[in-house]
């Protein structure tokens, strides 16, 4: 199962790092990663293989806004078919 995460918020040092050592501690594996900045406001996407995660998807989302409350940014977690049904749009 893949699912994608964000992390938005105010930059600061650390945030790739304990987003990352997060998910690996979980056996989590990132897949695909993309961040920038823009105008001082971190933006993170990454895609995440959970088959290997100790954790269901429930508790890894409760887990991830948990860190992002203690780091100061906003975490999202999703699983990708709700991700991609989100951004499928048929003209």
């Amino acid at each position: 199962m893949k699912a994608i995460l964000t992390v938005i918020g105010k930059d600061k040092p650390g945030i790739i790092a304990k987003v990352s050592t997060f998910l690996a501690d979980r056996g989590c594996n990132i897949e695909d990663i993309s961040q920038t900045i823009l105008q001082g406001q971190f933006t993170m996407i990454m895609l995440i293989d959970l088959s290997r995660c100790g954790e269901t998807l429930a508790e890894l989302v409760g887990d991830a806004k948990t860190l992002g409350d203690e780091i100061g940014v906003s975490i999202y977690l999703q699983h990708e078919d709700i991700f991609n049904a989100m951004h499928d749009v048929d003209l």
